[in-house]
């Protein structure tokens, strides 16, 4: 039996961005075996529909989209809520890093950087907390990352976006306590995935260097996919303005 088929969403609505590829791709694959609805928002559609495969069309929506127009996301989320109905839960997991030495870091490969890992996922929170978008006591959960813990060489945009996902996070727990709608983060340490085997500009023995900085070893998708769905399940409801740490023990080092 798959581990995930334990727990049950009762098909209530959950919003996964970054649900073509990697982390979010793993969390979405999980919340559907957890009885979740998807709505999954990704840039490829055909990654996108690997995602959904095994998925009853029924219970699950597909939205190509391009975050970093944030112009386009509130009236996007508006139109979905007008087809499927009030969503419980939002997991932000679209994300991208730009590793750079701090004298080439310009002011657009910040903002680059920002636009996706903060604001795309406060524009769909801003979208889901208008009246009737959201459930009352839903859930609402961003993947940081270590790096809004710890410096790293060449991630100083990168360290500031995660650092400001914390801060929005604790801020939006506490603002939106009034509607019992948690708001919670977590910050993996290295995972494998597709992106830090193939895509990431470091070589074979930076990533090991990485590696051995963490006393459990790498991490796995499903680690992080765990962590989401303990933060997101409506039985855990007394938990809002966290970061749950899943790095191995990196940060403890």
């Amino acid at each position: 039996m798959n581990e995930f088929n334990t727990i049950d969403f009762e098909n209530k609505w959950v919003v996964v961005t970054g649900a073509s590829s990697g982390i979010g791709q793993g969390i979405a694959r999980a919340l559907a075996a957890c009885n979740a609805n998807l709505v999954l928002i990704g840039r490829n559609q055909e990654t996108l529909a690997e995602t959904a495969e095994n998925i009853p069309a029924e219970n699950v929506k597909l939205l190509v989209i391009d975050l970093s127009d944030s112009g386009t996301i509130v009236p996007l989320m508006k139109s979905v809520v007008e087809e499927v109905g009030a969503i419980y839960g939002f997991c932000h997991c679209a994300g991208i890093v730009d590793t750079r030495p701090i004298n080439v870091t310009t002011p657009d490969s910040i903002l680059k950087q920002l636009n996706i890992n903060l604001i795309a996922g406060t524009e769909i929170v801003r979208a889901l907390v208008k009246k009737g978008a959201m459930e009352e006591q839903g859930s609402i959960v961003f993947i940081s990352s270590v790096y809004a813990h710890v410096g790293g060489a060449g991630e100083t945009a990168y360290c500031a976006t995660k650092g400001a996902v914390g801060a929005a996070v604790r801020a939006m727990a506490v603002e939106l306590s009034a509607r019992k709608i948690r708001v919670n983060s977590v910050s993996p340490g290295f995972v494998h995935t597709a992106m830090t085997e193939k895509g990431s500009k470091l070589t074979g023995a930076q990533l090991e260097a990485i590696v051995e900085k963490h006393p459990l070893g790498a991490g796995a998708v499903e680690d992080v996919a765990r962590a989401v769905i303990f933060l997101l399940h409506h039985k855990n409801k007394w938990i809002t303005g966290t970061d749950l740490l899943v790095d191995g023990g990196y940060t403890s080092v």
